[in-house]
């Protein structure tokens, strides 16, 4: 919140506190001819309904604050509310306010180009969006932000970006053309990408990043082999390299090829990172030979007592289902920080022996341990919560975490994972009564606004209630694809589909999550954009084919 606000709050608290003792009705005050105390009560005001998850009324009220206060820093906060609030007519008031009070910059050009793309102004945005690429101050990341976030669909911010392209008005700087050209993927242009990405390559030839950018797209358009081949050029460079050699991995990854994942971060020095990096690819592809030569060449050198070492090699040795030697492995880690997840891997492999009794016991034995860290010893009652579940052992699950909690009164993770279970056993109640919990404790904990926000939204018809909460959420973090979704979510519970349908694609845009897709499948399916649907039904299937929200939303549609 910018200083100005603050300091009007502290006093609007003070002027509150002193006059309580007075509510008798009494002789109307004149209104004072002092800014600062007109703009108190609508100010105070608008950080109420700011809390209370009432954009609408806090767009309302900064506005009228910005006006009391001719506060520049007060009108800048007036349009930002009422555009995330997508109250345009205030957010133009705010912005003509910002304006007159001498508001100039960056800041307030992306705000511009945002009204203007939201009010179908493609030339106002276009001149607004010019303005911040020439901008000599990194203005290109506020169009960038603006393309991604303000535009009402792909296409729209699409042919903006295309339009600044051709106008020759992209800033000559790599980060920005890469930047840009992520962006045309993550809208699902290829054509649009393709040929940002031509360009990139014709001004920066022999750049790796730009060549990382190229195999990704030619990922993205589904011509696997070529990207193999500009990733197998690249490589070559990359020996010295280790950041390049982890993006070259992440790239072989994507496309499915664990093994040259692997295969790249072994080249050059190695350190622990690495050789966890490696067998946890190799475990994934279940590449057990490639894995077991890993193992043997790690325990050669596993002769010192290293604790770093050695924890590895036990989660080695379980990737290799050899749980004897994990729990040897795990038993050796003579001390130092990783002896306390040292124990608890113990406890899981176990449990994966079939000694459930046994690893219970060694997880009570952590959470009675006094030396223990607190952290340790709270994730030992996770863990044997999540055993327990695992077993199908509902009783004994929850008594894990009300033990916890006992130990750990309103220790905030144990309540949110309760608050999960319950939420997947359809108990909504007792689901909710946790997420609140953590309310109290901690009023702006965002996880736990957006959970409860989406459960209602999801599981109960209380969409006004579901609403004040994602937009308290939002109102901290608008940039937040999870919040997006939420936000998208209860637009669509609430009828208003098509503005659910801008909110989802940006936040699959954002992110590229099962569960979003699964929820732009669904809206696109009641809009009768069935096509459209599946194609985002299959990215989500390929992202996680168990996802619970992708499973009912094929059922619904029948898709």
């Amino acid at each position: 919140m910018p200083a100005t606000a603050r300091s009007f709050i502290g006093g609007a608290v003070l002027v509150v506190a002193m006059a309580l003792p007075a509510i008798a009705p009494q002789a109307r005050t004149p209104p004072s001819d002092d800014p600062v105390v007109r703009a108190l009560e609508p100010l105070l005001a608008a950080e109420f309904a700011i809390q209370s998850g009432r954009l609408d009324d806090a767009a309302r009220w900064y506005l009228e604050a910005a006006r009391a206060a001719d506060d520049i820093e007060l009108a800048e906060r007036a349009t930002r509310v009422a555009l995330l609030a997508r109250d345009d007519a205030r957010a133009a008031q705010a912005l003509e306010l910002w304006r007159a009070q001498g508001g100039a910059g960056e800041r307030l050009l992306a705000a511009e180009a945002t009204l203007a793309l939201r009010s179908g102004e493609t030339d106002a945005a276009r001149r607004h969006l010019t303005a911040l690429l020439a901008s000599p101050a990194n203005g290109w990341r506020e169009a960038l932000a603006v393309l991604a976030g303000g535009a009402g669909d792909p296409d729209q911010a699409a042919a903006l970006l295309e339009d600044l392209v051709d106008s020759g008005h992209m800033p000559a700087e790599l980060q920005a053309w890469l930047a840009f050209g992520g962006l045309a993927q993550r809208l699902e242009q290829p054509a649009l990408a393709e040929r940002l990405v031509a360009e990139v390559v014709r001004r920066f030839p022999g750049e790796p990043r730009v060549a990382l950018l190229r195999a990704s797209q030619l990922r993205e358009a589904d011509r696997d082999d070529e990207a193999r081949v500009v990733l197998e050029t690249l490589a070559a460079q990359a020996s010295g390299d280790a950041d390049l050699r982890l993006a070259i991995a992440y790239e072989y990854d994507a496309l499915g090829d664990l093994a040259a994942a692997a295969e790249i971060l072994g080249r050059g020095p190695q350190d622990d990172q690495s050789y966890a990096l490696r067998a946890s690819l190799l475990a994934r592809a279940e590449d057990k030979t490639a894995l077991v030569a890993l193992y043997d060449e790690l325990r050669r050198g596993a002769a010192r007592p290293d604790p770093q070492r050695r924890l590895l090699l036990g989660q080695m040795a379980e990737f290799l289902d050899r749980h004897e030697e994990a729990l040897d492995w795990y038993a050796g880690v003579p001390g130092g920080p990783q002896r306390w997840p040292a124990k608890l891997r113990a406890a899981n492999v176990l449990h994966e022996l079939g000694r459930g009794a046994e690893a219970v016991e060694r997880l009570h034995e952590l959470q009675a341990d006094a030396s223990a860290p607190d952290a340790a010893r709270r994730d030992a009652y996770l863990l044997e919560a999540s055993l327990h579940e695992e077993d199908g052992a509902a009783e004994a699950e929850m008594d894990a975490y009300a033990r916890g909690l006992a130990e750990f009164p309103d220790e905030l993770e144990i309540l949110y994972a309760r608050a999960l279970s319950w939420e997947r056993r359809d108990d909504i109640a007792r689901a909710e009564a946790d997420l609140r919990r953590i309310l109290v404790i901690e009023p702006e904990s965002i996880a736990a606004l957006n959970a409860l926000g989406y459960t209602l939204a999801d599981r109960t018809d209380r969409y006004a209630e579901a609403l004040e909460l994602i937009n308290r959420a939002r109102a901290a973090e608008p940039d937040n694809a999870a919040i997006i979704d939420s936000y998208g979510w209860v637009l669509y519970r609430l009828g208003r589909t098509q503005d659910a349908l801008a909110e989802l694609r940006r936040a699959f845009a954002l992110q590229k999550d099962a569960e979003i897709g699964a929820h732009l499948g669904e809206v696109l399916w009641v809009l009768g954009q069935r096509e459209e649907a599946r194609r985002y039904f299959e990215q989500a299937r390929e992202i996680d084919p168990d996802n619970r929200a992708l499973r009912r939303a094929l059922e619904k549609t029948g898709a």
